[in-house]
């Protein structure tokens, strides 16, 4: 099983991606989506979220993303103790997800790959790429979040270039270029 990332920075259309490519069957693990799922059920967790970033952190066993958020763009040494926190669940879910599959190549999409280290478990890393003024026009219309909010999320992230850089593929996201060719062209590679 060739196990490969699909990582970019926020807004480039990494889930758009992801998305082709589970319809053309091949299994696909959201690192963000689980994240989030384990930071409101997991217990312990919850607790070492608490513990680090005080009780009030979650209403009842729901995370008040929006502070959480504010918090730790704002404050990257809180940023990397979050990631610290998460992300051992995160390698642990999808290091069972892996073995629950029977296809030739699964794909892990995550924000953060090379930032948390997982590129490491990976065989290749396909990034998607996007230039800045499309990515912060997708993100106001999907996160409803202010130009100085976007701005400092991409600042706490690894650049694009230097993500482009780390990458074995890339994939332009410039609602121009085709997504289907780009990413059957990476396929034909990995085979």
């Amino acid at each position: 099983m060739k196990k490969i990332g699909v990582t970019g920075g926020i807004g480039v259309g990494k889930t758009y991606v992801t998305d082709i490519l589970r319809r053309l069957n091949y299994p696909v693990y959201n690192s963000d989506v689980v994240s989030k799922r384990y930071i409101n059920t997991d217990i312990q967790l919850m607790s070492s979220i608490k513990k680090e970033f005080g009780d009030d952190i979650y209403n009842g066993n729901v995370v008040n993303a929006s502070k959480l958020s504010t918090l730790v763009f704002s404050n990257p040494s809180m940023l990397s103790k979050l990631n610290s926190i998460i992300h051992p669940f995160v390698r642990k879910d999808f290091n069972l997800w892996c073995e629950s599959q029977d296809s030739d190549i699964i794909f892990k999409e995550a924000a953060i790959l090379y930032e948390s280290g997982s590129n490491i478990d990976l065989d290749a890393v396909i990034c998607v790429c996007a230039d800045e003024d499309l990515r912060i026009s997708r993100i106001k219309k999907r996160d409803n979040k202010t130009l100085e909010e976007i701005r400092l999320i991409i600042s706490r992230q690894l650049s694009q270039d230097e993500k482009e850089r780390l990458s074995d593929f890339k994939i332009i996201n410039d609602e121009k270029s085709s997504l289907l060719l780009q990413i059957n062209s990476i396929l034909q590679a990995l085979k």
